[in-house]
């Protein structure tokens, strides 16, 4: 019996042994993200570019030399099981939370994040989100107070614009969005012809359609999720809106382009990031991401593809897997191209965790991207690329 226990006692021992080894060789970076519901298709793409990253970078013997431990925690697009879901995995202890990428659900888990003092890398857009003064939240994506002004001078300065109807989604994205851009055509004297909320998974846009046909507008400016942005552009076809419709990155998404076909040609507007940007890292993403997945990425793809790569950046420039430091790395960083490749242009973070850097100008010509311009970063500075 007493040589059972030893026995025992070794194995236990040695299992115990395995179990710090195996802890001690990955880092823990879970991804919360849409999975299901309307967010699904932003959602997958997010996290086939995390995938991606991940592999890549566990194949080149993964962070100061510990593999990446990823799984993917599906928010089914619901404010409440997002929360749910960050809870479940800031109880392993993880080392940094990616995602969400709905505004709506970021703000109703970053609180958790926060007390936890764990970084959060977010694909969100909503303005607010990094005006609370949360010291963990850090985006991959413009918050709305960088990119609106940015359509903003494009409908003023280069178009000549004096009115315009604004179609929004009225969710925490459309509201943020919404009253940015509101703001932005009031600082410029552009009147707002019309102002038209819609619903998150909206299917019929017959009755706006005719309400932007009444407006009368100089344009258009559509800011509404992929799907809906989709069904939006088939309806404004079919009754034949003559109004040039702008959008911001969402509605000249690679998702978009594919469910709206022939009807999506002519939108024009501001893109932070694409899969078609005259950038050769962007390109060869592309190519990558394509020849895994058998579809072309949107800019979610390459949100979450830089999300992990940002990690591995911060983590191997303060030396050590610390999230507090992680956290503090953060504010005022730059990264660029030529010492950080996985980030395939430079982008910057100021102290709220915001992020800035090079974006486009684009048009759907013949069912593609094509880019028109590129803009240089909001705040100055080099541009990326």
């Amino acid at each position: 019996m007493k040589h059972l226990a030893g026995t025992l006692a070794i194995a236990l021992a040695a299992a115990l042994s395995a179990g710090a080894v195996r802890a001690q060789s990955t880092v823990y970076i879970p991804d919360v993200i849409e999975l299901s519901g309307p967010g699904a298709v932003s959602g997958t793409n997010w996290r086939d570019g995390v995938s991606l990253a991940v592999d890549e970078i566990n194949a080149a013997g993964g962070i100061l030399g510990r593999k990446i431990q990823t799984e993917h925690l599906d928010t089914q697009s619901n404010p409440g099981i997002s929360r749910a879901q960050v809870q479940k995995v800031l109880d392993k202890n993880p080392y940094v939370v990616l995602g969400p990428i709905y505004s709506g659900s970021v703000k109703v888990n970053m609180a958790l994040t926060q007390q936890a003092e764990i970084p959060q890398i977010v694909g969100a857009e909503a303005a607010d989100i990094t005006t609370q003064g949360n010291p963990w939240v850090f985006r991959t994506a413009f918050g709305q107070q960088f990119s609106m002004p940015k359509i903003a001078n494009y409908l003023h300065d280069k178009l000549n614009v004096k009115s315009v109807a604004v179609l929004w989604v009225n969710n925490d994205f459309g509201k943020g969005g919404h009253d940015n851009f509101v703001k932005e055509m009031k600082a410029r004297n552009i009147e707002i012809a019309a102002d038209i909320s819609t619903e998150q998974g909206q299917v019929d846009f017959g009755s706006d359609v005719i309400k932007l046909k009444g407006a009368k507008a100089d344009a258009a400016f559509i800011y509404t999720n992929e799907e809906e942005s989709a069904r939006f552009l088939i309806e404004a076809k079919r009754q034949g809106l003559s109004t040039p419709l702008f959008g911001e990155t969402t509605l000249l998404s690679q998702k978009v382009v594919e469910l709206a076909g022939p009807a999506a040609n002519g939108v024009r507007g501001h893109v932070g990031l694409s899969a078609d940007a005259p950038v050769p890292a962007i390109q060869e993403f592309a190519k990558k991401f394509s020849a895994r997945f058998k579809y072309l990425p949107d800019h979610n793809g390459i949100k979450g593809y830089t999300a992990v790569y940002l990690v591995k950046y911060v983590t191997e420039k303060i030396g050590k897997f610390d999230s507090k430091a992680f956290g503090a790395a953060m504010k005022g960083l730059t990264l660029t191209p030529d010492k950080a490749p996985g980030m395939l242009m430079e982008a910057s973070w100021d102290q709220n965790g915001d992020i800035d850097r090079a974006s486009f100008l684009a048009e759907i010509v013949d069912g593609k991207q094509k880019i028109v311009e590129t803009l240089p970063k909001l705040n100055g500075g080099k541009s990326g690329g």
